[in-house]
């Protein structure tokens, strides 16, 4: 397999973007087997997705495979991970520590994708001062350990009607990029990234399929 120094692509179509970690979840998956090989063929098979798309997605970060052999899993998975930014620490607070902002501090399982959360804040006293060893704070200290934990992503947990004005202290105290699990369309300069992944919006598209298909 042929890969130049993926560091110099900066802009991929989105659909592509999101279609790489379901390649490299199926490939970390037949590298745990002892696999060497794999081909676009295969991974279309698992993964439901045209063998020919895939083919053109790898090739967008100069991704080749050997004809007739297919990509070496071992190299493919290191592309993609180094691509993707999962093998880098990114250290994250989660903005809101309610069921949802907790049970993203449960999980252990983000950090292998190159998350850390770091802290936890919340306007309201909690009954403890940490969730999985996560220290939590109040909002009000959220500008002087922001830059003492030297985090620069918020995740965004609060109630919809708090979100922007969460975002804005966020913003004004050094945070670069915001995974919203609102549903509010949050106002920001444009230097700022923002990521939404809104749980509702994503129940109300099942569900129209849903009754599409019925």
């Amino acid at each position: 397999m042929n890969a130049t120094n993926t560091n110099t692509i900066t802009k991929l179509p989105e659909p592509t973007l999101h279609r790489l970690p379901w390649y490299l979840a199926y490939v970390k998956l037949v590298q745990a087997q002892g696999i060497e090989y794999i081909s676009s063929t295969q991974i279309a098979k698992a993964i439901n997705v045209d063998a020919s798309q895939i083919a053109k997605d790898l090739s967008f970060i100069n991704i080749s495979g050997k004809t007739r052999v297919g990509y070496e899993v071992n190299s493919l998975v290191y592309v993609l991970e180094q691509f993707l930014g999962f093998t880098s620490q990114h250290r994250a607070i989660v903005y809101g520590v309610g069921r949802l902002g907790a049970a993203l501090m449960h999980d252990s399982g983000l950090v292998q994708y190159g998350l850390e959360i770091v802290a936890g804040f919340d306007i309201r006293p909690l009954p403890h001062d940490n969730i999985n060893g996560i220290p939590i704070f109040n909002v009000n200290d959220f500008a002087q350990k922001r830059a003492e934990l030297d985090a620069h992503i918020g995740i965004l947990t609060v109630p919809v009607d708090k979100a922007q004005e969460a975002t804005d202290n966020m913003v004004q105290n050094g945070i670069r990029a915001i995974w919203n699990f609102t549903p509010y369309r949050l106002r920001v300069p444009q230097n700022i990234v923002i990521q939404n992944t809104s749980i509702y919006a994503h129940l109300a598209v099942m569900f129209n399929r849903m009754g599409a298909i019925e």
